[in-house]
Parts: C-alpha cells; sequence; structure tokens
C-alpha cells in the first residue's frame, strides 16, 4: 500500500494518506461504495458520464456540510451530462439522515465506510483515522481524470470554481 506523507495536514497537523495517488490524465480507477439504502455501487456504473467526485471526512462537519450542500446547488445548473458523487467513510444511515435535514437530492451521497475502496483507489485514505481527505475529482465521459486536487489543509474549502470550470470545459 502506498503511503504519502506531509501531503495534507489536519489543522496544521501532517497525515499520512494511503492508495494509490491519482493524477490528472489517469484512467480513473473503479471501486465500490455503498448507497443510502444499503446496495453497492461501482463507479463504472457512471460511465458515458461526467463525474464530479466530491471527498469529504464526514457531512456531520461545518465544512464537509458547506462543500456538499455547495455541489448539490451546481448539480441542477451542470444539466444531464454531470453526475455528482459526494463520499465519505460516514455510515449510510447517517448520510441518509443528514441529506433529509440539508435538503440534498441531487447528489449521489455515498459510503466508503465498508472496504475503503474509493479511499485506497484515489490515495485519500488517511492511514491512522480511516477517514477520507478533502480532495475533488472530475472525470470525463470516457474514464479520464481530468481535474484532480487533494485540499492541502483538510480544515478548508477546495476551490470550487476551479473544479466547476474543469466540468465546464468538458460540456
Amino acid at each position: 500500500m502506498n503511503e504519502r506523507k506531509n501531503l495534507v495536514t489536519m489543522k496544521g497537523n501532517p497525515i499520512t494518506l494511503i492508495g494509490n495517488e491519482v493524477k490528472v490524465g489517469d484512467k480513473s480507477p473503479d471501486f465500490d461504495v455503498v448507497a443510502k439504502d444499503l446496495s453497492i455501487v461501482k463507479f463504472s456504473s457512471f460511465a458515458g458520464k461526467i463525474c464530479i467526485i466530491s471527498c469529504v471526512p464526514s457531512l456531520d462537519t461545518s465544512v464537509c456540510d458547506i462543500m456538499t450542500r455547495k455541489f448539490n446547488e451546481e448539480a441542477v445548473k451542470l444539466g444531464d451530462d454531470v453526475v455528482v458523487l459526494a463520499i465519505s467513510m460516514d455510515l449510510p444511515f447517517g448520510q441518509n439522515r443528514w441529506c433529509i435535514a440539508a435538503g440534498v437530492k441531487n447528489v449521489y451521497v455515498l459510503s466508503d465506510h465498508r472496504t475503503a475502496s474509493f479511499g485506497q483507489a484515489y490515495g485519500v485514505l488517511i492511514k491512522d483515522l480511516r477517514l477520507l481527505a478533502r480532495a475533488v475529482f472530475v472525470v470525463d465521459k470516457k474514464g479520464i481524470v481530468r481535474y484532480a486536487n487533494i485540499v492541502p489543509e483538510i480544515s478548508h474549502e477546495p476551490d470550487y470554481d476551479e473544479a466547476l470550470e474543469a466540468v465546464k470545459k468538458l460540456l
């Protein structure tokens, strides 16, 4: 398992990420996550769509809440060729409860809690905490990563405009 130290910090403290680093131009790795209804969802099931993958440590934190709500709002503006996936280690039951309370309906909120398949495939699994680092990936219709940003400080929001611009270039 690949380890990358000092790539990101959490409240200023360096943390170690494990998994395979995904870079722009790479073929997007497939992964399995769990939907709110406990069904297994394969990333490959979104083939032919432009995918925004919003990766957050936990929906129960303020920055993750803001980030997921922001992508929920943007999803409506982007049209049917774009899907937004919000992935965290939160249990599906908690994700469902959060979505209902937040009114989030335009994002596929998915859990990586079972096997950390996504976290390992994209290199965003935090080694000692078994949480996901904050990151945004954009994958084109052919499954090629066109944007990848692991946010350097987990407590900060990503650059939404930069990520959305990457999506708009693909439309």
